[in-house]
């Protein structure tokens, strides 16, 4: 009961929770700036934009908590995970910084705003492909050696990273699709049916590689998931992310406007599950536990307290602004 409610794995319950909430949300922001180019015309590509203009920046916020708390309250993880992920971590910031001026300043372009419609574009491919080539990596092992980072500049490429990069490319562009079904209408939403349906499968096919492959990366991941008793107990994640992967499928060929959306994201979740699970109890995956990487117990009681009043209000004003712009948005930027 300790092992489960001591200050170190409620703090790594709660970035846990940061992180995911940053992927479900920012996404989809992101799988739009990579679909971005394939929609036609002004009033298509000013729909979508229209579509996440008052949530996007609120929804990078939890990227923020979680890297924040990592930082604060895990510092010796941040000093070995972020050496190792350096050049990934600034490719991401980069394409973060470059979608959100480009979000802003293309409204505002006239003949200029088909510039700032390719940065939009390439900052949101870097940042999502950044993104599953870091998750790529932590999964692959990071060199530790004496509290430090060990290894070379690039330990991070490799062909599996590679593969969690288009996968989360893939995924995130499926979140994408799916939320502009959800939030356009006529052309617009066609043309996002058009995408999500061949999207959806490349997902889960993807998916299932990253999945088939990670076992074969470390022994102690082939232990638990192959591994006697561990192969009937976790038997239902796979079993349970094929179901919600054939469910999306079917939603979309069935041209539902709003379960598609909450089918990729489930699919997301049984993903994020099996990877918490892979992790558990490392932080940094089969060298540095939650408990070894976390700062003392007055640091992490003090900022528990900072934290019950922060997470509740940002996720009530995340909450909030969705509920305020919820319905089908336009061109113009009405909604209805």
């Amino acid at each position: 009961m300790n092992a489960l409610f001591d200050l170190p794995t409620i703090w790594a319950a709660l970035i846990a929770f940061a992180v995911f909430a940053y992927v479900v949300l920012d996404g989809f922001d992101l799988g739009i700036g990579v679909l971005f180019p394939l929609f036609e015309g002004k009033d298509q590509r000013d729909e979508v934009m229209n579509s996440i203009a008052p949530v996007w920046d609120g929804n990078e916020t939890w990227l923020v908590l979680g890297g924040g708390g990592l930082f604060a309250v895990f510092p010796l993880a941040y000093s070995i995970i972020m050496p190792a992920l350096y050049p990934l971590v600034i490719a991401m910031l980069l394409g973060l910084v470059f979608r959100g001026v480009a979000f802003e300043f293309r409204f505002r372009a006239g003949r200029s705003a088909f510039l700032w419609d390719w940065a939009f574009f390439l900052g949101s491919l870097v940042a999502a492909f950044a993104q599953g080539v870091m998750l790529g990596a932590l999964v692959q092992g990071i060199t530790v050696a004496d509290r430090a980072y060990a290894g070379g500049w690039l330990d991070w490429l490799t062909p599996f990273s590679l593969l969690t990069g288009v996968a989360l490319v893939s995924g995130y562009a499926l979140l994408g699709a799916a939320w502009l079904i959800h939030k356009t209408e006529w052309l617009t939403q066609r043309r996002a049916f058009a995408l999500a349906r061949p999207l959806a499968p490349l997902m889960l096919a993807l998916v299932a590689a990253v999945s088939l492959w990670t076992p074969y990366l470390n022994e102690d991941y082939w232990r638990l998931w192959f591994g006697f008793p561990g192969n009937l107990l976790l038997a239902p994640l796979p079993l349970a992310a094929g179901a919600v992967g054939l469910w999306l499928i079917q939603q979309i060929a069935r041209e539902r406007e709003t379960t598609p959306f909450f089918a990729a994201q489930a699919l997301f979740a049984l993903c994020y599950i099996g990877i918490g699970i892979s992790f558990y109890p490392y932080i940094v995956p089969r060298t540095v536990t939650i408990a070894a990487a976390a700062a003392p117990d007055a640091s992490l009681k003090f900022l528990l307290a900072g934290a019950a009043v922060m997470i509740p209000v940002i996720f009530a004003n995340t909450a909030y602004a969705y509920y305020v712009f919820r319905g089908k948005t336009n061109a113009s930027g009405g909604y209805h």
